[in-house]
């Protein structure tokens, strides 16, 4: 995501970067291209000029360190103004309420009922709720459908009414069900409704007046750029929702709508859809996603996604076998099943600082390590628990089996004896070996 933006923001920088000081005419050079930038991303020209115009005023009244060049100055500052455009700090989902009632209102197309499902899921595993969701789309049968399929995937029961055509009636009785049976959370799900259709408009008002929700959010593609923020502003003058949900933003490269929908709305962005499984959601956070923007990596919501998948027994045993230089393919292996997980394997190397740019040319599909891992299943238990034993004929029995040639099987077998070396001396406090590290792995994926 960001890939356009953060290329013509890094472009921008080295004007700047060579200066042995900071004046009114480098600066000017600078934003000149920075405004471009946030113009090219789909940022509205006078948010554009406002944002340069911030910098500007911020950069000529700081004085440069000696240990800090002009370049790391200014890219200091437009990450403060960045974090600032998006909302500075992230925002909780309110739930308070017995229960706690979130409408999902949004475009036709938007996600909308994905995202109703990913809510329920990650308040369900995240926030340890107990979560109805209810299917008030009567309008698109597919949506009720889509429901009850999502509902089932994630384990949450789905509300629904045969034939009944009033959303607010099936949507206030899910309310009564939910305080029957013990649910904490109600999350409604709304048909999707153009700004410029009134009975629509009047429908999803009544539906807030009627239930009363503790969070109304608005979901919108964050693909569409300034066509959503003008959306979300449309829709915020009649609802007055409480955040915003951006779908898609995996596939936005330019970013428009994420850094400029707060300031013109003056909502947050709560939550982010970055896929499409259930698990695809993000909570949104201003300064993180800043970083991710100017190429810095995103190092925290890597160590939570890897911290959702921590076993400490699990880690505690591997810790032990690699002191002892016994950490063979099968504990490769289920690492790579924990990554696996974790998500998209190119967007999780992106949360690395300085990594972005490295694999930016890189094609790293989900199914990244799908030849490491036929190449593992094709070895023996023996071989797999213990890598020396493998000869010449073991390696083309294996590469036979993997659908592979044997020059990818040694190769892999070097690589993995590299990184249980550098495990070990990473273990014993070597400094600086992540990146190499990852690196490796990058190699192994094929």
């Amino acid at each position: 995501m960001f890939e356009n933006l953060n290329d013509k923001l890094d472009k921008a920088f080295k004007v700047i970067k060579g200066q042995g000081h900071i004046t009114e005419v480098n600066v000017a050079e600078s934003l000149k291209d920075v405004r471009r930038a946030l113009v090219d991303a789909d940022v509205n020209y006078k948010i554009a000029k406002n944002f340069t115009e911030r910098i500007k005023e911020k950069a000529m009244g700081r004085d440069v360190l000696t240990s800090v060049s002009p370049g790391q100055l200014m890219v200091k500052v437009v990450h403060e103004e960045l974090t600032e455009l998006m909302g500075t700090t992230h925002e909780e989902i309110n739930l308070k309420g017995n229960p706690a009632i979130i409408l999902v209102a949004g475009l036709q197309g938007s996600g909308k009922t994905t995202f109703s499902a990913k809510l329920a899921n990650f308040l369900k595993g995240k926030k340890s709720k107990k979560v109805l969701l209810t299917a008030g789309d009567v309008y698109r049968p597919a949506a009720i459908d889509q429901l009850k399929v999502l509902g089932e995937q994630i384990d949450v029961e789905v509300y629904t009414e045969d034939g009944v055509k009033d959303p607010v009636a099936i949507a206030k009785r899910s309310v009564n069900h939910a305080k029957t049976m013990g649910h904490q959370v109600v999350v409604v799900d709304t048909a999707g409704r153009l700004a410029i259709d009134q009975e629509m408009m009047n429908e999803i008002s009544s539906l807030k007046k009627a239930l009363n929700p503790q969070e109304t959010l608005f979901v919108v593609d964050a693909m569409t750029g300034q066509d959503a923020v003008n959306t979300a502003k449309a829709f915020n003058e009649r609802l007055d929702y409480e955040g915003v949900v951006l779908t898609k933003l995996d596939g936005d490269t330019r970013g428009g709508a994420a850094l400029t929908i707060r300031s013109v709305v003056n909502k947050p962005i709560k939550f982010v859809g970055i896929g499409e499984k259930v698990d695809a959601i993000d909570v949104f956070h201003p300064r993180r996603m800043a970083d991710r923007i100017l190429g810095m990596g995103d190092i925290v919501s890597l160590v939570e996604k890897a911290q959702e998948q921590y076993d400490e027994q699990e880690a505690q045993k591997l810790q032990k076998k690699i002191a002892k230089n016994q950490f063979d393919f099968n504990d490769f292996l289920s690492q790579l099943q924990q990554i696996k997980k974790m998500g998209n394997v190119k967007d999780l190397m992106g949360m690395i600082p300085g990594m972005g740019k490295a694999i930016k040319d890189v094609d790293l599909e989900d199914d990244a390590f799908k030849g490491v891992e036929a190449i593992i299943y094709s070895m023996t238990p023996a071989e797999r628990e213990n890598p020396a034993i493998m000869n010449g004929s073991r390696r083309k029995r294996i590469a036979r089996g993997a659908g592979t040639d044997i020059q990818e099987v040694n190769k892999l077998l070097k690589q993995f004896e590299d990184m249980r070396k550098m495990m070990r001396t990473m273990r014993s406090g070597g400094k600086g070996k992540m990146a190499n590290m990852m690196r490796n792995m990058q190699g192994m994926r094929r």
